[in-house]
């Protein structure tokens, strides 16, 4: 119930819809609740009227019958539009609401959050849950109510009518209470089950979607497809398994719904041969059982879509408690001008508590306007190390101080602001090139963006593209070649103009003229600024002001090129080892 509470918050801004809408309904609800009261009417007092002549009933039947056609024809229809219009506008709403919020919860998530967690099951919940929600506004603010209200109404008419006949009408209710408390647990458990199961699948299908070229390139379309199988059928035994058990609501519901009638018909039955009724309240009463085990079974149907929507609420509420990993402290302060003197100060960090530490006491200071390379083998804590910087990860223990104060007494996204990134795999939004440099200062002028795509070496490769800087680049860029996509997000940060620049790896997958083209803009890009670089090619970084050596998450040596080389230590090894490989 947790879940329905907090679900309210997002309802509370349209309670007077609401009740506009559910007393719209009411009016829709009762019109058809008068047919019954018009059968026992023309059938008692208009066909069986004894003191009535032919042409009186005649009169009274046309007078009876032009009214209720208005009342249908004329006056309904504008009714339900209204009801079904402002049902679906709240219900629309609301969920426009809570995936905003979910937007921006994603936005503030780590990059912890979503290295361990597939983006198709994100995907799912907030498509896939946060639709399931909106049969709680339709169904549970708003049809359950008219129901109850329609069936208190027509036990009122019926009241009127019989007292006895309309006990006979009821007695079947608390077995309806009954099913719905039996069977309403149980379902919301297997709707959970099943919509994780769902969501398993959508992860799995966008991971082999992204990498379709892979497995078409490995001929791996047969073991695929038995891996996609095992998901598949793994949520079809809990689909069927949900079925199963709503199959058993249906059926006793059912059954108390059609056995219900038989019992009115069989007690009018018996009353009208006794003559305590007349036969126009007996097909009243019959026509009534329809109007009120009709909204009745509608409840317990109501129960099933309930249950589905509380279980997908319960999953977009887990997903919105996710925990942030990097949070602004009360006393953050905006990071508003820049020096570029950065500090690591006995620097410790492991990705998990239960892990090795990645990075092992370092310190390393690097002044304004330097470029310090970061070198080394694999898995030596390179790339982790310059992603400390603007606070993908936070250290574990010991801290980066950004002009002397420790990063984390800045607001995250004003140290963001500071700082521009070219990473080896250049990620682009399946966009125009325009709108993915663009990214780099939303707003800039068109002169802005060519300005900034020729420092990079681009634009004379767009101007060459099928429509220019409008020419949109596919997913991830895929229309791109990597030289290509590599210079948009070089253009990018040029646009951008951040006084602190990291460059993970920004050549190492490129072609030889690329390299020189991207090396030749990013050595532009690097004046004046404080750069680090992460770099696989040694021959790329022997310029750099300071040379850092890590290994294992420690740093083995620093200093310049000619200093490390005369040094004949780490960086000489790996050096001589790339100039021989060449």
């Amino acid at each position: 119930m947790d879940s329905i509470k907090r679900y309210f918050i997002f309802v509370r801004p349209y309670w007077w819809k609401i009740i506009f809408t559910i007393l719209i309904g009411i009016i829709k609800f009762t019109i058809p609740l008068l047919i019954p009261l018009l059968l026992q009417y023309i059938i008692d007092d208009v066909i069986n009227g004894e003191t009535l002549t032919n042409q009186e009933k005649l009169d009274q039947l046309f007078l009876i019958m032009g009214v209720a056609f208005v009342l249908f024809v004329v006056v309904r229809p504008p009714i339900e539009y209204i009801r079904q219009y402002y049902a679906q506008w709240v219900g629309s709403k609301i969920l426009y609401d809570i995936r905003d919020q979910l937007f921006t919860h994603l936005q503030k998530l780590s990059l912890r959050f979503y290295a361990n967690t597939r983006v198709g099951e994100v995907i799912s919940r907030v498509i896939n849950d946060v639709e399931q929600t909106k049969s709680f506004v339709i169904t549970g603010l708003m049809n359950v109510w008219l129901d109850l209200i329609t069936i208190i109404i027509a036990i009122a008419i019926m009241l009127s009518m019989d007292v006895s006949l309309t006990i006979v009408s009821i007695l079947l209710f608390p077995l309806y209470g009954f099913s719905v408390k039996y069977f309403y647990s149980r379902l919301r458990t297997l709707t959970r089950v099943r919509s994780q199961a769902l969501a398993n699948v959508q992860g799995h299908l966008h991971e082999r979607v992204q990498g379709m070229p892979i497995i078409q390139g490995f001929a791996l379309e047969d073991h695929e497809q038995r891996e996609f199988d095992v998901q598949n059928q793994n949520f079809l035994s809990k689909a069927l398994e949900h079925t199963k058990w709503n199959a058993k609501t249906f059926a006793v519901v059912n059954t108390i719904t059609d056995a219900a009638p038989l019992l009115v018909i069989g007690y009018a039955s018996y009353q009208v041969i006794l003559g305590d009724i007349k036969i126009g309240t007996m097909v009243a009463f019959i026509a009534y059982m329809d109007r009120l085990y009709s909204p009745l079974r509608r409840l317990v149907n109501s129960s099933t879509t309930l249950t589905q929507a509380v279980a997908s609420m319960d999953r977009v509420f887990e997903f919105i408690d996710e925990k942030y990993d990097i949070e602004d402290t009360p006393s953050a302060k905006a990071l508003n001008k820049v020096e570029g003197k950065l500090a690591f100060e006995h620097v410790t960090f492991k990705y998990s508590d239960d892990e090795t530490a990645v990075l092992k006491d370092v310190t390393l200071n690097i002044n304004r306007g330097e470029t310090v390379a970061f070198v080394g083998m694999s898995g030596g804590g390179k790339s982790t190390l310059v992603s400390l910087i603007p606070r993908f990860y936070d250290v574990s223990s010991g801290s980066i101080k950004l002009d002397g104060v420790d990063i984390r007494e800045y607001k995250v996204r004003s140290l963001r602001d500071q700082i521009g990134l070219v990473l080896q795999d250049s990620i682009l939004f399946s966009d125009s090139v325009k709108f993915n440099i663009l990214m780099g200062k939303p707003g800039a002028s068109d002169e802005e963006i060519i300005e900034a795509a020729k420092a990079a070496n681009a634009h004379d490769f767009i101007m060459e593209l099928p429509e220019g800087y409008d020419t949109k680049v596919g997913e991830r860029g895929v229309k791109l070649s990597g030289g290509q996509k590599q210079r948009i997000s070089i253009a990018r940060v040029f646009l951008k103009n951040p006084p602190i620049l990291i460059l993970d790896e920004a050549t190492s997958a490129l072609d030889l003229e690329s390299e020189n083209l991207i090396q030749e803009s990013l050595t532009l890009l690097s004046k004046n600024r404080t750069t680090c670089v992460v770099a696989h090619r040694l021959s790329t970084i022997t310029h750099a002001d300071k040379i850092v050596v890590l290994d294992h998450g420690e740093i083995k040596e620093e200093g310049t090129h000619e200093e490390l080389m005369k040094r004949k230590g780490a960086y000489y090894d790996l050096f001589s080892i790339q100039q021989l490989d060449k």
